[in-house]
């Protein structure tokens, strides 16, 4: 049987749905190598002062790159004409960025916060044998600078070791560096090009959304939620 996915999300004052896209724009891009130092001051931000566990997602101090690292921009400027070359005109320009690290992350979606957005993220830090997984669909993106990606965060996703097919805290043991540091713009979801890019169909359940009053995600006509460790849909309580 076919999962269908609905995401209900706040259009202004009102709750819209539409489908979860299960479509992503992905490349990689040329990006200059941070600095040494610059590299070994996110590894001591995500590791002594955010604490980094396994699974977890953070946002990192962006204004303190931007001074210590003038090519961000470069990076910045980089993912901005991929964008348009990919239809999306100037909207990754008019959009706020965050500098975020991770250390893998478990299993979830994000559609109870975040379903009127559409993350783009752009990782900076090299190769550690991890994988943006969308364990619904099987699709896997290799992270390692100058990956890009524009996806649904509403569909169920995570960051696990290239050989696994489920997220273990095990596999991120203490002492070794999993950490991937990336920047992330939120695109608006109802953007023309936005919209068309991911194939997102909207107001696909217009008499459901006149009953809810927060965002959520549903699965076959009834609210889901995501296993952290096998990403497999759950009912939610």
């Amino acid at each position: 049987m076919q999962t269908i996915l609905t995401s209900f999300f706040w259009s202004g004052d009102v709750i819209r749905s539409r489908r979860v896209s299960d479509f992503f724009l992905s490349g990689t891009l040329d990006l200059p190598m941070p600095p040494a130092a610059m590299i070994a001051d996110w590894r001591r931000e995500a590791e002594v002062r955010l604490a980094l566990e396994p699974g977890d997602v953070e946002v990192m101090p962006l204004a303190r790159t931007q001074m210590r690292w003038p090519d961000y921009r470069r990076c910045v400027q980089a993912v901005s004409e991929w964008a348009v070359a990919e239809g999306l005109s100037a909207v990754i320009a008019d959009c706020d960025m965050a500098l975020m690290a991770c250390r893998g992350a478990r299993y979830h979606h994000d559609g109870e916060q975040y379903g009127g957005i559409a993350f783009c993220n752009l990782f900076l830090s090299e190769d550690k044998g991890l994988d943006l997984h969308f364990p619904l669909t099987g699709q896997r993106i290799p992270l390692k600078r100058g990956t890009v990606v524009i996806f649904d965060p509403v569909q169920p996703h995570g960051v696990i070791q290239r050989g696994s097919d489920s997220f273990s805290a095990a596999e991120f043991p203490p002492g070794q560096d999993f950490t991937q540091i990336f920047l992330t713009w939120e695109l608006p979801i109802e953007d023309s090009n936005v919209g068309s890019a991911l194939k997102i169909a909207f107001d696909i359940d217009p008499s459901t959304s006149l009953q809810l009053e927060s965002e959520q995600l549903w699965a076959n006509g009834l609210p889901a939620a995501v296993c952290p460790q096998s990403g497999r849909l759950l009912r939610a309580d």
